[in-house]
């Protein structure tokens, strides 16, 4: 009788920073590299290969992956018995997911899952707390990683300079200078047109219907017919002039030559996606570029938008407002009612039926569905937290005593240099050397004590970093302890845990809303 075999799927990742390729279309050497280790592995264990399925220049947080998403519907329709990857940060960097499906889901799927370089196997009794382990490194890689970048983005965007990926609908990149923008003249008459016609009374929707009406593309599809490609799912791609555009447009002061960035940041160091960040926030350098809109345009504009405004008149914030996002198009779902119950849905659907496929949701099923999962996420927290205390803060504690006696050990020496550089002082004060003498030892002295210095400065550094990482620890525990064993889901609480909500149509197998929550935790 033959023996069955099991099926195993290998599962590689290419992150943006560490590709290695000649053209787009290539495997990086590192994925072949990673495809020939692991397929040469598996044969020699016996295993049939399932098939082999690699998502290239994406992130380890980036949950969107299309191959690590088909990976894990493998997995949950029973399709294979092992997941073999190079290593854990290879399938993912997130130690939500790494609690959700390595030490989870696929525990319960009799889903065994291999890191082959760090020896993450969950067939190995113990090794969880080993998985757990590189679950938080890899979170604190993440964060450092992101924290740099942001650092670099934000000392340009002080400077004036301009960090898009894609200039402003109205201007263009300057091909002569790296962070200038020069207006596009074709695109720039629209945008004055747009401002003439608010500023003669035309309302926004009226301006979106005359430009549709005329033909005119709209900024995305401009930019494609400019030539500029970039990677945006088709079905995001709105083909016609919408009333946020019209508004947004409006209100921009990039219009009248000042650079305005960092209105959006990160969800976090775990999405791609943004959200809006409060105006006192921003980075505003006036005068960095030519204007397309004169002041008295512009004032008029501004004026004209003021007056129309109408504030909130009365009643409650919804839990869920401005916190849920389309799944297929991402615009901000809007609130109806009907027999009493409270439903949200996509507005570009209600607009134009062909421009998205449209997302509903009743808020009382997207409020059971919040509060599973977070009742889940607390238990997985605090488990974690305990791992923490015990392991963790632990190995955190000894490494901490361990840099407190190098600070020491380092504050001692440049003491004692100190002390050196004043007795040759007045050595030579006394006549004891001479000045050429003074001068060499001191300066040898002096390099010594600025190495020591800057050693003195990395360890201080380190140290603040794992203080730092204890607090947010502890932070963590004692936000979800706020909320353990929740019945009822608030707007406090939904501000305070979750940065949005994507929702997206029912699955077709599950007959279950397609929702995924982005956790502030």
């Amino acid at each position: 009788m033959n023996e069955i075999k099991p099926r195993v799927a290998i599962y590689c990742r290419l992150s943006e920073e560490d590709r290695n390729k000649e053209n787009e279309e290539d495997d990086s050497t590192s994925i072949q590299n990673q495809k020939l280790m692991l397929t040469e592995y598996s044969i020699r264990q016996g295993w049939e290969l399932q098939g082999v399925y690699s998502d290239d220049d994406y992130t380890g947080a980036d949950r969107n992956r299309p191959n690590f998403n088909k990976i894990l519907k493998l997995a949950e329709e029973k399709e294979i018995d092992i997941i073999l990857c190079k290593s854990q940060s290879r399938f993912t960097r997130e130690l939500e997911l790494v609690e959700k499906y390595i030490n989870g889901l696929f525990i319960e799927w009799n889903i065994r899952f291999i890191g082959l370089v760090d020896n993450a196997d969950t067939n190995v009794k113990g090794n969880k707390k080993s998985r757990q382990i590189n679950g938080l490194v890899n979170e604190w890689y993440l964060e450092d990683l992101s924290e740099n970048i942001k650092s670099v983005l934000k000392s340009k965007r002080q400077k004036g300079l301009y960090t898009g990926g894609l200039a402003l609908y109205g201007y263009q990149k300057d091909p002569n200078q790296k962070g200038h923008l020069i207006i596009d003249p074709i695109a720039a008459e629209i945008v004055r047109e747009v401002f003439s016609l608010y500023n003669q009374g035309h309302g926004k929707t009226a301006i979106a219907r005359t430009l549709n009406n005329r033909g005119i593309p709209n900024p995305t599809q401009y930019k494609i017919k400019q030539g500029i490609t970039y990677k945006t799912p088709k079905n995001k791609l709105g083909t016609l002039w919408k009333y946020s555009a019209i508004q947004s447009m409006l209100s921009n002061q990039m219009y009248i030559g000042n650079m305005v960035q960092g209105r959006y940041g990160s969800v976090s160091y775990k999405s791609k996606k943004n959200k809006p960040k409060p105006k006192e926030e921003w980075v505003i350098v006036e005068g960095t570029h030519e204007p397309i809109i004169n002041r008295d345009l512009w004032d008029s504009v501004q004026s004209k938008i003021n007056d129309n405004f109408k504030p909130f008149t009365g009643g409650k914030i919804g839990v869920f407002a401005k916190k849920c996002k389309c799944k297929y198009c991402g615009y901000t779902l809007k609130t109806s009612k009907s027999h009493e119950d409270r439903y949200l849905r996509c507005p570009t659907r209600q607009v134009n039926k062909s421009d998205c496929i449209g997302s509903f949701i009743s808020e009382n099923v997207l409020k059971k569905a919040i509060l599973k999962e977070l009742n889940s996420l607390i238990e997985q927290y605090l488990n974690v937290d305990q791992l923490e205390e015990k392991i963790i803060l632990k190995q955190l504690k000894n490494e901490k005593e361990l840099l407190e006696k190098e600070i020491s050990q380092y504050q001692a020496n440049i003491n004692k240099y100190s002390k050196a550089l004043k007795s040759l002082y007045m050595d030579k004060v006394n006549e004891i050397i001479s000045q050429e003498e003074f001068t060499t030892l001191s300066t040898d002295i002096r390099k010594d004590k600025e190495n020591i210095e800057t050693l003195l400065e990395e360890k201080n550094n380190k140290l603040f970093k794992f203080n730092n990482e204890q607090d947010t620890l502890r932070s963590k525990r004692q936000l979800l302890e706020k909320y353990i064993n929740v019945t009822e889901l608030t707007r406090e609480m939904v501000d305070n845990l979750i940065d949005y909500i994507a929702v997206g149509q029912k699955d077709p197998t599950t007959k279950k809303k397609e929702i995924e929550i982005y956790w502030k935790i």
